[in-house]
């Protein structure tokens, strides 16, 4: 059987989510792959010196800013982050060298950013010629060192541009495999039989007004009380569905306007997103790959933010939307109420809908049977011979070492 590892993190939730939808499809489709799930964290937290001085992982850091809304200024924290991951660069290919060494992998998937140079070499010292395929999350790269390196490797990519910045940076062709979007869980495309109204009366909703869902993914954001607080105070004839997802700030927040002049449901993290999708008539949050495809897949129209405190990597999706037709962009979430507005007029809510049908992502069903294209090309890892264990070497946590 082969033994595909997939590398994920957790800082915020699109990496392992991509991680656990691939697996389910690749389970549904029966293929003979030992799949090996392995959190890059958990791999290096030897050398996390954040952890050790602070007591918080290197990836919770992410999340603890996203929660708070602590993106001005992230563009110039890119290339410090960066360095410091450079700074301990061969102290992480011993640590990936060690976990492969008896635990040998035919492929490794990586679906994170940042790291794929210490995976490339490390593979190379221990099992030369094992493939590594990386699969960006993102709609496009954000050059330079964040998804694609200059080294030889496969790279699997949902957008012409991620597709085009592949190539303009030396990787051969046949190196390059696109497909249709990012990787969604499989039940965005299963069937949903219930009857929405009696669905929305559930949950203290009217079955008759239109419906907004906001969502900032896993780790939510206070900007979601800065939305609901203006649509309350407008004007319009609607109502939301807010998921605040693990921030129990902005869940308690919103919990104290009601009751409200909209109706509103406030939940917390949930993974049955499709079902209040479902639900939903258009879509509000941040210009995250993952959430803006999953509204995109349930044919809701999107409106997002692009400004200063938008992620770098994340500045395109606002640009892809725009150019797609599926939804607004606003610069800054005090225009909400104009937005959704101009969204639900008849006839430009009818083109940014017929617009979000017309995406067909089928990436996660498309991407088991490229990495079964590479790896028919490969010999079985039992094949070759075992390396010795090497020699242990003592991390030290001092700035300079």
């Amino acid at each position: 059987m082969r033994k595909i590892d997939l590398i994920y993190i957790d800082s915020g939730g699109g990496h392992r989510a991509a991680a656990t939808a691939l697996s389910e499809v690749i389970r549904q489709q029966q293929r003979p792959w030992d799949l090996r799930p392995l959190n890059i964290q958990d791999i290096l937290d030897p050398i996390d010196f954040i952890r050790k001085s602070t007591g918080i992982q290197f990836q919770e850091l992410y999340n603890i800013m996203l929660r708070r809304n602590w993106t001005l200024g992230s563009p110039q924290l890119v290339p410090v982050m960066h360095m410091l991951i450079r700074f301990w660069h061969n102290e992480q290919v011993q640590l990936l060298e060690e976990q492969w060494r008896w635990n040998r992998p035919d492929m490794v998937v990586s679906l994170i950013p940042h790291y794929n140079r210490a995976l490339k070499q490390a593979l190379e010292r221990v099992w030369p010629g094992t493939p590594l395929v990386t699969i960006l999350t993102d709609i496009a790269d954000y050059p330079p060192h964040f998804w694609i390196e200059r080294q030889d490797q496969y790279v699997i990519c949902g957008s012409n541009r991620a597709a085009e910045q592949a190539l303009a940076l030396g990787l051969p062709k046949d190196r390059l495999k696109q497909v249709s979007g990012m990787i969604l869980h499989p039940k965005f495309y299963a069937p949903w039989n219930r009857d929405r109204g009696e669905e929305r009366v559930k949950l203290g909703l009217r079955p008759d007004l239109p419906t907004g869902l906001v969502l900032f993914g896993g780790q939510g954001s206070i900007d979601m009380v800065k939305i609901a607080r203006a649509l309350n105070g407008s004007s319009l004839d609607l109502q939301l569905v807010l998921l605040c997802g693990r921030n129990e700030t902005a869940a308690r927040q919103l919990r104290s306007m009601l009751p409200a002049r909209i109706p509103m449901y406030i939940g917390g993290f949930t993974s049955d997103i499709p079902h209040y999708m479902a639900l939903s008539d258009f879509f509000i949050g941040k210009a995250g790959p993952g959430s803006v495809s999953e509204a995109l897949a349930m044919r809701l129209p999107v409106i997002v933010e692009k400004n200063a405190w938008t992620l770098p990597q994340e500045r395109y999706n606002a640009d892809w939307i725009e150019e797609q037709g599926v939804g607004i962009v606003v610069s800054s979430f005090s225009r909400i109420t104009e937005a959704v507005r101009d969204l639900l007029a008849p006839d430009a809510y009818g083109r940014y809908r017929s617009n979000a049908a017309g995406i067909r992502n089928r990436a996660v069903f498309e991407i088991p049977e490229l990495l079964g294209q590479i790896l028919s090309s490969r010999p079985k890892a039992n094949d070759w011979q075992e390396l010795p264990p090497p020699p242990k070497k003592h991390f030290s946590f001092e700035l300079f070492h």
